[in-house]
């Protein structure tokens, strides 16, 4: 529930204080996070540190941040990707990666190292949609739905709308399942974790998380299903309990899960391949139930199941450490690369950007698990819509061919200037402070 004062709602400034309150009151600073972390040894400052001393630095920061954090604190609270192997190890059941969350929080309202992401990234969005879809699919993921009641909310977040296929393709299931659902997704229905976490914004980022998880309410659904790992994260751990809702709040794979039967008779096309499932540690339960709806497939043949650190690819947790994230890295492309592979299979939007990335230059093939889903209920696929763009360097070319796109999806920006731009675009820059072009001052 949520805690109320005066029987006014608490902000979230006053939600992210309370829960410092409580780390600083029952955190033993052991060091045992730290002692775990798999980060730790790849970065020679964190691998000489005491782990008592790292994990104090953090919590005497928060308890007094006028003043910088320690080196190796500042390092390990950035370098966190998420992959939870510190939670189970703490003997007092407090949640590192939350802790680290929060001090994230901090450390941008000090430092400000992305300045106006969420501008400069709605913006990115809605151009890379734009050169992809018509206005009709465009508009299913990133416009506003008038409230009507239904049984389910899709919920896709923010950034993956910029590979759309994934999401067409969840929800064709969805639809071969009966499921009478709405979508809501885009930045205009942001979890407001960049302006908390990116931008150290509190006040509007509380503002921005209430405001969606009002609008869920509007649907009266009993469920909303997730796909975006980061808003997972910000809205059932982060700030767990900011506000009460009156539904339930799932991973889309667990929904399928909990409809495999029903599954099992739709799968009526046998998808004979042999993959590689690539999963992530930090969300090792979504990983499995992908792993357990691959193996429902008729036909297909998981040869191994690679799992990387972190909770997702990309910046925002696996890149976040970035010798790890290397290495292992390394290990999959050459577990791809072998002849008993036919195919990857993604589990991520950033994971399937960056794969088929990976997949191009290396020679395999990459397929997103939810592609596999509808290929066994005998359907086409959702077309990759980005991949007419990806590896390609002639950005005045992409925009001449797009050029239809843009203009039925009332984008009108000078082509060389979206040319000069559609690097930044494509390499995500905002979230290392870049695309400097879309900042509101300019």
């Amino acid at each position: 529930m949520e805690t109320q004062q005066n029987n006014v709602p608490q902000t979230l400034t006053s939600f992210y204080a309370h829960a410092w309150e409580d780390l600083l009151s029952n955190c033993t600073r052991c060091g045992k996070c730290v002692e775990v972390c798999p980060v730790v040894p790849f970065d020679a400052t964190l691998a000489a540190a005491q782990p008592v001393d790292v994990v104090t630095g953090v919590l005497d920061f928060m308890k007094d941040s006028s003043q910088p954090m320690r080196e190796d604190s500042a390092l390990w609270t950035y370098q966190c990707n998420g992959c939870d192997e510190c939670i189970p190890a703490c003997p007092v059941d407090i949640n590192p990666r939350r802790m680290l969350m929060l001090a994230n929080a901090e450390v941008s309202a000090k430092t400000h190292p992305t300045p106006h992401m969420f501008q400069k990234m709605a913006r990115a969005i809605r151009i890379l949609v734009s050169m992809q879809l018509v206005p009709e699919d465009a508009a299913r993921l990133l416009k506003l739905k008038k409230p009507k009641d239904v049984d389910v909310v899709f919920f896709t977040g923010c950034n993956p709308v910029r590979t759309p296929q994934l999401l067409f393709n969840a929800m064709s299931v969805l639809e071969a399942l009966g499921v009478n659902y709405e979508v809501m997704g885009g930045p205009a229905s942001c979890c407001g974790v960049i302006h908390s976490k990116w931008e150290g914004d509190l006040q509007r980022g509380g503002k921005v998380s209430e405001q969606t998880l009002h609008r869920f309410g509007t649907f009266n659904p009993k469920t909303v299903l997730n796909w975006c790992p980061s808003c997972s994260i910000h809205l059932t751990e982060t700030i767990k309990d900011y506000r009460s809702v009156s539904f339930d709040f799932d991973h889309i794979t667990k929904f399928l899960i909990e409809r495999e039967d029903e599954l099992h008779k739709l799968f009526t096309t046998p998808v004979n391949m042999r993959v590689v499932v690539h999963t992530h540690h930090g969300m090792h339960d979504v990983g499995q139930n992908v792993m357990r709806l691959m193996r429902a497939i008729p036909g297909l043949t998981i040869v191994d199941e690679i799992e990387e650190p972190g909770y997702m690819c990309g910046v925002s947790s696996a890149e976040r450490a970035p010798a790890l994230k290397e290495q292992v890295r390394a290990q999959t492309i050459a577990r791809c690369k072998q002849d008993d592979v036919d195919a990857l299979v993604s589990l991520y939007h950033a994971c399937h950007r960056q794969l088929a990335s990976d997949g191009k230059t290396h020679g395999f093939q990459v397929l997103n698990y939810a592609d596999l889903l509808v290929r066994a209920l005998g359907m086409e696929p959702y077309a990759d819509t980005l991949e007419q763009f990806r590896g390609r360097t002639d950005y005045r070319e992409m925009v001449r061919e797009a050029a239809p796109l843009l203009e039925a999806n009332g984008i009108d920006m000078d082509p060389d200037e979206l040319a000069r731009v559609l690097p930044e675009i494509f390499a995500m820059a905002e979230w290392r402070g870049g695309l400097c072009s879309f900042s509101p001052e300019e």
